[in-house]
């Protein structure tokens, strides 16, 4: 091998250097630029412009059915270079919740989210108990498997909304007397659309929605059945905000518990200690 100046060895020495960063980046690259490339092509939301509807046909309990939340998205993918798994679908988490049934002077029944309420957690998971973190795994989500030579284009929906039983009775009461007087319920949520390489777990956030659901129902229950409760507030809910900027998933949002099995039923009377009525189902 020839003798090269001292500066000659230094030149060839940073653009090997750069050659081998080069190589490495350009494994990133294809990774960023799948990223970057995946698009949104169009987001819809909507909150059904319908009043909630009340059902009294049981004795037994007052069920209310709430307008559906409604959210829809025109995804585009790129072509994907390798043997690897993507899943772009909806997640959502419950940031705020309060759910009271009045029961006049006898005090309220109080479904609650102890964590959240406690302020331990932002906001959580509203999966449907199977598929965590999605919120279902139907029209919900869309698996792209790879490699594909073209890109892919598809749709992907999701729907909310509440139909609880509410006692007529005081829960906490083996009378069977109508006791109900009125129902308050607001919750706010977080709804992200998001893509997950299923192997790496790496996650993009491609759209960020914000909903809330109101309700006010006032309950006469010395009534005949069929005649007790008028819905109050509000008649037509405020619809949801596709927002500009994403915001972060919190890694509760991610994983167990949902909603459904961490919420807790509370007796909380007038006059003396509060009582689970229905314990949470998570352990």
């Amino acid at each position: 091998m020839p003798n090269l100046p001292q500066d000659c060895w230094s030149v060839l020495g940073i653009a090997l250097v750069l050659y081998a960063m080069g190589c490495i980046q350009s494994i990133s690259c294809k990774s960023k630029v799948f990223r970057e490339s995946i698009s949104v092509i169009e987001v819809k939301a909507s909150i059904d412009p319908v009043p909630t509807s009340i059902d009294e046909s049981s004795s037994v309990v007052l069920r209310y059915r709430t307008p559906h939340f409604r959210a829809s998205a025109q995804v585009l993918v790129p072509p994907i270079s390798k043997k690897e798994t993507w899943i772009v679908g909806w997640i959502q988490a419950c940031s705020h919740m309060e759910f009271y049934n009045h029961y006049g002077e006898q005090g309220m029944s109080s479904w609650e989210l102890p964590d959240l309420q406690d302020g331990k957690i932002q906001a959580i998971s509203d999966s449907d108990g199977v598929n965590y973190p999605w919120y279902g795994n139907t029209t919900e989500t869309c698996m792209i498997v790879g490699p594909t030579r073209k890109e892919s284009k598809f749709n992907i929906s999701m729907n909310d909304n509440f139909y609880p039983s509410v006692t007529w009775a005081v829960p906490v009461s083996e009378s069977n007397v109508a006791k109900l007087t009125s129902i308050h319920r607001d919750q706010s949520f977080t709804t992200w659309l998001v893509a997950t390489n299923t192997a790496t777990s790496e996650m993009v956030t491609l759209q960020t929605i914000k909903w809330r659901m109101r309700l006010g129902i006032e309950v006469n229950p010395s009534r005949p059945l069929g005649q007790r409760a008028t819905l109050r507030q509000p008649f037509a809910q405020e619809q949801p905000q596709v927002l500009s900027k994403n915001e972060p998933i919190p890694p509760s949002a991610l994983v167990k518990p949902n909603a459904n099995d961490a919420q807790v039923l509370m007796w909380r009377p007038k006059d003396g200690p509060p009582l689970v009525v229905i314990p949470s189902k998570y352990r």
